[in-house]
């Protein structure tokens, strides 16, 4: 891989955990809102304390079988998959990582995600979609893009990013009912504290929800180089991403927990307000941006 490569995975690492750092700050603002509504900040910045840790072991242990679950994915028989047990065996080994277990969605629309908390608990799910459509290079170059965010560690960056926005979204829903129904702050200027504190509480989950966003979109990026230098065939991952950007089929069990995960946006085939916002709340680069980048790697290469 080219120097450049390298020093893009060290400035994302950099980013990331400034992007961590936000969000750990953001909790512990929520936790001092709901403090100074109660009459203690202490209380409230303990509370918010305490519900992160349990929310985020549970989450950090249990999260990627929740995300299997959530998704419909069940665990691949090789005798089934044969194709797709020898190509995750054979870049698994490649990568030098351990052999991650295989997980097939039953969905007509193409895609697919790793998840874990390291590489020695990854997990790579396909859709069936996926395996239906795509031949054997495109598939490789898939399997590569997820092995590489194994490899990267990006599947505890991602899981970690999910895990944090939940919490966020958590701690805005208690403290917001807690404000809306406990008749009023405990301090002198309550009414002010409360538009105050409902503000930032509903404003909170959205600005989380931005920064998950900008780490997998660092990300994608990053894991398409390593899966071209993985697979050693940058035609395969091209062929694959225009394949899913000319796909028009709907994963039916997307949502927008999961969807940072998957090697497409599953939610940009999706309907509504936020839709129509375009790239703003895109958990991925556009796709053509994407292929353009691969291309022009090819060309150098």
């Amino acid at each position: 891989m080219p120097k450049e490569y390298y020093e893009a995975v060290k400035d994302s690492k950099r980013r990331t955990w400034l992007l961590f750092a936000i969000f750990i700050i953001l909790i512990l603002a929520i936790g001092w809102i709901a403090g100074l509504w109660l009459g203690s900040e202490i209380l409230g910045t303990g509370i918010a304390i305490v519900v992160a840790v349990i929310w985020g072991l549970i989450s950090w242990y249990a999260g990627d079988k929740i995300i299997l679950s959530v998704s419909g994915a069940g665990k691949a028989s090789e005798d089934d998959y044969p194709r797709l047990f020898n190509t995750v065996e054979a870049l698994a080994i490649g990568a030098g990582i351990p052999k991650p277990e295989i997980y097939v969605i039953n969905d007509p629309a193409p895609n697919a995600f790793a998840t874990g908390r390291d590489p020695d608990n990854a997990k790579i799910a396909v859709t069936t979609g996926l395996l239906e459509k795509m031949d054997k290079d495109e598939l490789e170059g898939v399997i590569a893009h997820e092995v590489s965010h194994i490899r990267n560690e990006d599947i505890r960056v991602m899981m970690l990013a999910a895990v944090l926005t939940g919490i966020i979204v958590l701690l805005g829903h208690l403290f917001l009912r807690m404000m809306l129904f406990s008749g009023g702050g405990r301090k002198k200027g309550g009414a002010v504290m409360l538009l105050i504190g409902l503000a930032f509480v509903i404003a909170s989950p959205f600005v989380a929800q931005l920064i998950k966003l900008a780490i997998s979109r660092r990300r994608e990026y990053l894991a398409d180089a390593s899966a071209v230098d993985l697979a050693r065939n940058p035609d395969g991952l091209i062929g694959a991403l225009r394949k899913l950007d000319e796909d028009k089929t709907k994963l039916s069990r997307a949502n927008g927990a999961t969807a940072h995960l998957y090697i497409e946006d599953p939610m940009k085939k999706e309907e509504g307000f936020f839709a129509k916002l375009g790239g703003l709340f895109s958990t991925h680069p556009p796709l053509e941006d994407r292929i353009n980048r691969l291309q022009e790697m090819a060309a150098i290469g």
